[in-house]
């Protein structure tokens, strides 16, 4: 009798299992795939040519992130015509889109928030709140007049310090909590307001880098006056994180349960090589490898699929890979030729998929 109840658990726990990773969204920041195409970059699906949104639909990809620049003059891509293209692609492969709003003309990041040109001689906050909402509002409405309305948006990008400031961030720092949550708010009630002009209303995502600085900053966030928001999103490198893949877990059911909202990875990734084929030199080296994840094509796999554990384990709602079809090609960044991200994405040196591209459909 023991084992026959021992053997029906086991198939409830499959089942359960199951259910839980056919809920799971499963999705890849594409932002770079027009400019990487621009530059000669290719795609394959096996020794077909292929268009690499459809590819990522085919094989199970469900959402694709694109970040927005507010006005980027040092480059042509991640402006509005680059992320209108990029939506219009994802949306006539079938996928659905979040868009990453990151309130700079350059990247946004843990290290800085910088303020766009067009917005750093403001000095009053009412009037720095109002420019917040109407850019905002003014995207989606452009967006939603051509029926490419993101069903997601990220209002700031791993706004871990205080946004729409004027440089880097320096040791001691401080946040101003009042005008750094009024700015937030701003942004996200313009989100809300398409409800007004749209069919459907998107999603807000507030995005922190890492879950150990979620879990203090939407503690302080919340209590200052944090509103209306729908998903926290945290970035999970384990490179940089102090929660081991077999801890991530409590993070996001903290998260979730402490402030009742929908928790999605919303940057990860894992190298499934440490060698480079350009100049532009790897963010992900030795120094990202997890013990038991070889930097292989399998060992990225298997690390996927155990993070796809572990956010299952927490609760969580979805798992977006940052930019896995960012491959080499002639193009240049600030610091070399190609790709910092070649040994990371799911495509070879010569643009064929890789075993990761499973992730988006492999069974848990």
């Amino acid at each position: 009798m023991k084992k026959i109840v021992i053997f029906w658990c086991g198939i409830l726990l499959s089942c359960n299992n199951a259910q839980q990773q056919d809920k799971l969204l499963l999705g890849a920041d594409l932002s770079y795939v027009n400019e990487t195409e621009d530059c000669g970059g290719v795609y394959f699906d096996g020794d077909k040519k292929t268009d690499p949104f459809k590819l990522f639909k085919k094989y199970g990809c469900g959402i694709v992130r694109v970040r927005l620049w507010h006005n980027p003059s040092w480059t042509q891509y991640s402006n509005y015509a680059d992320v209108e293209k990029t939506i219009r692609r994802a949306r006539e492969a079938g996928m659905k889109v979040l868009l990453d709003f990151h309130s700079s003309d350059d990247w946004a990041d843990p290290q800085k928030q910088i303020i766009p040109d067009a917005w750093k001689d403001i000095r009053d906050l009412q009037v720095l709140c109002d420019s917040v909402y109407h850019y905002t509002y003014n995207v989606l409405r452009r967006l939603n007049g051509k029926g490419l309305l993101p069903e997601m948006v990220q209002t700031g990008n791993e706004i871990n310090n205080e946004i729409l400031m004027p440089g880097y961030y320096k040791e001691g720092d401080t946040i101003n909590w009042n005008r750094n949550i009024a700015l937030i708010n701003s942004g996200i009630e313009a989100v809300k307001d398409m409800s007004q002009v749209a069919s459907f209303t998107p999603e807000v995502m507030i995005h922190i880098a890492q879950p150990e600085n979620a879990l203090k900053w939407f503690n302080i966030a919340t209590s200052k006056g944090l509103d209306d928001f729908d998903i926290i999103g945290i970035s999970y490198y384990s490179k940089w994180s102090e929660y081991s893949l077999d801890e991530l877990y409590k993070a996001i059911s903290e998260l979730k349960t402490t402030y009742n909202k929908e928790v999605i990875v919303a940057e990860t990734a894992y190298p499934w090589t440490t060698e480079s084929i350009d100049s532009a030199g790897n963010v992900l080296g030795d120094d990202a490898l997890v013990e038991g994840y070889p930097a292989t094509p399998e060992g990225q796999l298997k690390y996927l699929t155990d993070l796809k554990g572990a956010v299952i384990k927490g609760g969580g709602s979805g798992i977006i890979y940052w930019e896995p079809a960012w491959i080499s090609s002639s193009c240049r960044t600030r610091w070399g030729q190609g790709s910092h991200w070649e040994n990371a994405t799911f495509f070879s040196f010569d643009g064929k998929t890789l075993p990761s591209m499973n992730f988006f459909s492999q069974d848990f």
